[in-house]
C-alpha cells in the first residue's frame, strides 16, 4: 500500500494566481466598438446612454482623495529611506524630478500644438461654476481644510493633497516612531487599490455609455479626436525615449540605447502583455545588476524610480488633461496649463502599476482646477487602455536609462563589462531570474568585478 507525502508548506511552491486583466482588456475593446455602433446607428439611444459614462467617472471621483493621500504620504516616507544612502538619493531624486517636469512640459507642448479634441464640441452636462474669478487670497485659504480629516471627504482635492503633505513630513521627522503609522497606511493604500479594482472591471459600461453617447452626438469627430490624441501620445512617447533618453544616455554613458532595448526586450514584451511595468521590476533590478550597476545603487533607484520617475504618465496626464478641456469646448489658459504642471508633478507619483490609478489622478488633477471638466474624463475611459503599454513602456525605459545615468554618475557602473553584455559575450542567466521568483540578485559589484579580472587574465 503506497501513500501520498505530505507537501511540506516551506519547500512547495504557492500555485501562481491567474491574472485576468487581460479579459477586462478585452471586455473594454468589445464595449469601445459595440458603443461606436450603437452611436453611428442609433444617436438618441446613443445619447440617452451617457449616465452609464457618468456614473462610472463618480465612481473614481470617490476614489481621488484616498488616492492621493495614501500615495503622496508613502512617496515621501520613500524619500526619507532614499535619502539615507546620501549622494546616491538625492542625485536619483533629483533627476527623477527633473525628467518628469520635462515629460510634461513636452505633454502640454505637442497637446496646444495638436488640439485632438478641438472641434468636438461635446456637452458637459453643466454650466460652469460661479465664481471662479476668485481672488489669489481665497484660493489659497480655500486649500486649508475645516480639521484634518475633513479634507478626505469634502471633495477638494488641493485639500487633501495639502493635508498629505503635512502628514508625510511629520512621519519623515517622526523617523522610526514612524514606522508603523507608514505601514498602516501602506495597509490602506493596499485596500483602496484593491477598491479602484474592483471598478475597474465595470470599465466596459462606463466606456460603452460614454463612447455611444459622444458618437451620438458627434458621429465622426468623435473617432478622429480619440484616433488623433491615441497617436500623437504614441508618437510623443517615442520621441521622448528615442530623442531625449537616448541622446542622454549617449551623452553620459556612450551607450546606445537601442543596445540597451534590445538587451531588455523579453521585459519590455512582458510589460506589453500584462499593460503594467510592475510586472517587470524583479527583472530589471537583476538585469541592471548584470549589466554592471553595482547593487547599491539599483536598489535605491529602481524601487524610487517606480514611483517618481514616471515620464510616460505624466504625457499622458497632461495631454489627456487638454484633450478633455478641448473637447468639451472649454479650453485651459497657460496660467491654468502651468498650474496643473505643478499639481501633476507632486499627485502624479504612484500613478503606476496599478490599473485605474492614471484615470483617478488624471481627474484629480481636473478636479482640483476645473472641476466642470471631470465629466469628461469618460471620453478617456474607453480609449485609456489603449494608451496604457505605451506609458508603462514609456515609465519601464526612462528607469532603465535612469539606473544606468544614475551610476555613472555616482562612479557606480561599470562600462566595460556593460559593452561585453551588451555585445552578448556574457548572455544574461535566465536560470537565476524567474518571473514569479527572484530568490537572489544576478551579482553584486565584487563578483562582477571579479568576473571582469578573470576574463582579462585568461
Amino acid at each position: 500500500m503506497t501513500t501520498n507525502p505530505i507537501p511540506d508548506p516551506a519547500t512547495e511552491k504557492p500555485t501562481p494566481r491567474r491574472d485576468r486583466t487581460k479579459y477586462l482588456y478585452l471586455a473594454v475593446i468589445v464595449a469601445v466598438v459595440l458603443g461606436i455602433a450603437v452611436g453611428f446607428l442609433f444617436p438618441d439611444a446613443g445619447k440617452a446612454l451617457k449616465p452609464l459614462g457618468t456614473g462610472f467617472v463618480n465612481l473614481i471621483k470617490m476614489m481621488i482623495s484616498p488616492i492621493i493621500f495614501c500615495t503622496i504620504v508613502l512617496g515621501i516616507g520613500s524619500v526619507r529611506q532614499a535619502a539615507k544612502v546620501g549622494k546616491v538619493g538625492g542625485m536619483a531624486l533629483a533627476y527623477f524630478l527633473a525628467m518628469s517636469t520635462v515629460a510634461l512640459v513636452i505633454g502640454l507642448v505637442v497637446g496646444n500644438i495638436l488640439q485632438p479634441g478641438a472641434g468636438l464640441d461635446v456637452s458637459a452636462g453643466g454650466k460652469v461654476p460661479e465664481g471662479t474669478d476668485e481672488s489669489t487670497a481665497d484660493f489659497l485659504l480655500g486649500i486649508i481644510p475645516e480639521t484634518i480629516f475633513s479634507a478626505l471627504t469634502s471633495g477638494s482635492v488641493l485639500q487633501t493633497l495639502f493635508v498629505a503633505l503635512l502628514a508625510g513630513f511629520a512621519l519623515q521627522a517622526m523617523g522610526r516612531a514612524g514606522e508603523p503609522i507608514l505601514r498602516g497606511i501602506g495597509h490602506l493604500q493596499r485596500l483602496v487599490f484593491r477598491i479602484l479594482a474592483m471598478i475597474m472591471w465595470v470599465a466596459p459600461i462606463g466606456a460603452f455609455g460614454a463612447i455611444a453617447a459622444v458618437v451620438g452626438e458627434t458621429g465622426w469627430k468623435a473617432l478622429a479626436g480619440l484616433a488623433q490624441i491615441m497617436i500623437g501620445f504614441y508618437v510623443t512617447c517615442a520621441i521622448f525615449v528615442f530623442l531625449i533618453l537616448g541622446l542622454l544616455l549617449k551623452l553620459v554613458t556612450g551607450l546606445n540605447l537601442f543596445s540597451v532595448l534590445r538587451y531588455l526586450g523579453r521585459e519590455f514584451l512582458l510589460i506589453l502583455s500584462t499593460s503594467s511595468s510592475e510586472s517587470a521590476l524583479p527583472r530589471l533590478i537583476a538585469k541592471m545588476e548584470h549589466l554592471g550597476v553595482s547593487r547599491p545603487v539599483v536598489g535605491i533607484v529602481v524601487p524610487t524610480g517606480y514611483s517618481f520617475n514616471l515620464d510616460g504618465t505624466a504625457i499622458y496626464l497632461t495631454m489627456a488633461s487638454l484633450f478633455v478641456a478641448d473637447a468639451l469646448g472649454r479650453p485651459m489658459s497657460i496660467g491654468e496649463q502651468v498650474s496643473l504642471l505643478l499639481f501633476m508633478i507632486i499627485a502624479s507619483k504612484g500613478a503606476a502599476g496599478v490599473t485605474g490609478a492614471g484615470l483617478a489622478t488624471l481627474a484629480g488633477g481636473l478636479q482640483s482646477h476645473r472641476p466642470e471638466l471631470v465629466e469628461g474624463v469618460g471620453l478617456i475611459v474607453g480609449i485609456d487602455r489603449f494608451m496604457s503599454e505605451a506609458r508603462a513602456l514609456t515609465n519601464f525605459a526612462g528607469n532603465s536609462v535612469a539606473t544606468l545615468l544614475v551610476g555613472t554618475w555616482s562612479g557606480e557602473f561599470d562600462k566595460q563589462r556593460a559593452l561585453t553584455v551588451l555585445r552578448g559575450d556574457d548572455p544574461f542567466d535566465e536560470a537565476t531570474m524567474l518571473d514569479d521568483d527572484h530568490p537572489e540578485p544576478a551579482a553584486d559589484k565584487t563578483s562582477l568585478e571579479k568576473t571582469s579580472l578573470e576574463k582579462q587574465n585568461a
